[in-house]
């Protein structure tokens, strides 16, 4: 059976959609990175960067939730935009992987998590978060779903970060992206969501972010 090392962040987040969506089963590997378990001598032997999430397919390892949403959806042939939409898919797909999931997660780190304010950091990370959501925005203003005219591993991954909008950037944030927001509400909506959704309910990860958990997650603190 695969394994799925996750917590419960957008990324991991995306990879359990996939699983749940494709009816996939998978054995899950809770890693509690607040308390070290990313650390650990057995997880980096997974994997070396030591980050969620991973999945082991029966010996083949795949880490990156953008490497393994591609893995699995060409594996499997499901959710997988049709031949002739490769190059948007490859195009969209990456545009997440490259900006979107590294400027929001760095907008919430400056935003949340920093120890000391930097301005410049939170402005130019913020900026960048809500642009990349624009264009997303504006991706979807005349489409159902990112690539051609069916649901796709592409749409899971923007459900992941942009589903996390409010927490972002601030609860009148995700109002001004309503195409977006659209396509959250519809992912969140259907049964596979809602089952990683109620991951936090089956499974217990340390919540507050204290001086232990910057030092498991900050390494540098």
């Amino acid at each position: 059976m695969l394994k799925f090392y996750f917590n419960l962040s957008p990324n991991p987040s995306k990879v359990a959609l996939f699983l749940e969506e494709a009816g996939i089963a998978y054995e899950a590997v809770p890693i509690d990175t607040r308390a070290g378990d990313q650390h650990a001598p057995d997880f980096l032997a997974v994997n070396p960067n030591g980050k969620v999430p991973v999945i082991d397919d029966a010996g083949q390892i795949v880490f990156d939730s953008n490497a393994i949403l591609l893995y699995l959806a060409e594996k499997t042939g499901q959710f997988l935009p049709a031949p002739e939409h490769r190059g948007e898919m490859l195009s969209w797909h990456m545009f997440v992987a490259t900006g979107v999931g590294p400027f929001t997660g760095q907008a919430v780190h400056f935003r949340h998590f920093a120890l000391e304010d930097v301005p410049y950091a939170k402005s130019r990370y913020t900026y960048e978060a809500e642009r990349h959501l624009g264009i997303l925005d504006a991706r979807l203003a005349d489409r159902q779903y990112m690539v051609g005219d069916a649901y796709s591993f592409v749409d899971m991954n923007v459900w992941g970060w942009a589903r996390m909008t409010g927490f972002v950037l601030g609860p009148d944030a995700p109002a001004r992206y309503p195409n977006v927001q659209r396509l959250v509400s519809e992912i969140s909506a259907r049964p596979a969501a809602q089952t990683v959704l109620a991951m936090k309910d089956r499974f217990t990860f340390k919540a507050a972010m204290d001086d232990e958990a910057r030092r498991h997650m900050f390494k540098h603190l």
